[in-house]
């Protein structure tokens, strides 16, 4: 920004990071003094992946689960709706496990009976319950900004 960098003490320059999901919103005299403008996507296959990856590290996932194709599955899906599918999965089994229980037959179930391992089937579950949040008219809304005020 205009005038945060001329301190020759280079341990006192301040660098301000902005970040918004409605960049058209930004007053034009604030967009021309944030010198880049950086657009980050959707994560790629490889991301998707890899953010589940991340999501699950302290989850109980069955051997058969593949990820591969869970990823290819989310495409569309921002990190935000990742963590929510992973979520959703992890808490499959312990629904089955008390539907139609009272609260008290809940409290004898013993901890380890409900400490099961996400399957393939508590993903697909998952994913027919939690929707993408971003539209296909806001992702192309970003392209034309980027196109538009972007940096390279």
């Amino acid at each position: 920004m205009d005038g945060l960098s001329s301190e020759e003490d280079s341990t006192k320059v301040v660098m301000v990071l902005a970040a918004t999901n409605f960049p058209w919103d930004i007053d034009e005299a604030l967009r021309r003094r944030l010198e880049k403008r950086i657009y980050i996507p959707l994560p790629s296959k490889v991301g998707r992946e890899a953010l589940l990856k991340i999501n699950l590290k302290e989850v109980k996932v069955d051997q058969a689960v593949d990820l591969t194709k869970i990823a290819s599955e989310l495409d569309g899906y921002s990190g935000a709706d990742i963590t929510n599918v992973c979520r959703d999965a992890s808490m499959m089994s312990m629904r089955r496990k008390i539907i139609g229980l009272t609260p008290e037959q809940i409290r004898q179930i013993p901890k380890e009976e409900l400490d099961m391992p996400v399957s393939q089937w508590d993903f697909e579950e998952a994913l027919a319950r939690c929707n993408k949040s971003v539209a296909r008219e806001d992702l192309e809304k970003y392209d034309k900004w980027m196109g538009e005020y972007g940096s390279t």
